[in-house]
């Protein structure tokens, strides 16, 4: 009986998210209230409640079941078993641009995180979270480049940590316009292409 209410709560929590999901992306997340949610998921508000403590802990929860599993292997290139992390690095930031165009689930939340909330009221928290994770992001990638440079695998034109936001800001850019006009452009092709020139740029001697 325990294992089977269990069972209850994850699919009931689950049938939150994808309600979230489905009303953020249709309304914005500031133009859905947990009311909204509610009732598409066929549950009371103090169901919401019994698993999410606000909109913001339940938009953050919606991000996770997509961001944590594209993260694994970007984190998997900081192992240090890993001997070629900077071909680990490659092959996350294609596997996420893949996900965007492949996985529809992964495509509707990257949508909401990048062009459908607004980090105010009950949001300014989410905020201050997703910045914090930025942060600590672009230091993990730092260290995968000093790690190969190190290791001879890559001089360094310019600082790892300025590589590491570069080669965010490309990801993060390529998705944001990709996002609006899905049929603008080839988003793994001219990925793949920038991506490649990136990699190339960073071992580049500046001009005298």
């Amino acid at each position: 009986m325990a294992r089977r209410t269990k069972e209850e709560a994850e699919a009931t929590r689950s049938r939150i998210l994808d309600a979230a999901e489905s009303e953020f992306q249709d309304h914005g997340v500031s133009g859905t209230s947990l009311e909204d949610i509610a009732r598409t998921a066929g549950v009371t508000r103090g169901a919401i409640y019994w698993h999410f403590r606000d909109k913001g802990a339940l938009f953050e929860a919606m991000m996770d079941r997509v961001v944590l599993p594209l993260e694994t292997e970007m984190l998997r290139a900081g192992d240090p078993d890993i001997t070629e992390p900077l071909l680990q690095v490659r092959q996350a930031t294609m596997g996420a641009l893949r996900a965007a165009v492949d996985d529809g689930q992964a495509r509707r939340v990257l949508e909401i995180a990048l062009h459908k909330v607004e980090y105010v009221d009950e949001m300014k928290g989410v905020r201050e979270r997703r910045i914090a994770c930025l942060v600590d992001r672009i230091q993990q990638l730092a260290a995968i480049f000093e790690r190969a440079q190190a290791a001879g695998h890559i001089r360094l034109a310019l600082p790892a940590v300025t590589a590491a936001l570069g080669l965010h800001a490309l990801l993060d850019g390529l998705l944001h316009n990709w996002m609006l006009d899905t049929q603008a452009f080839d988003l793994v092709g001219t990925g793949e292409a920038l991506v490649d020139a990136y990699f190339r740029g960073l071992q580049a001697t500046t001009p005298a």
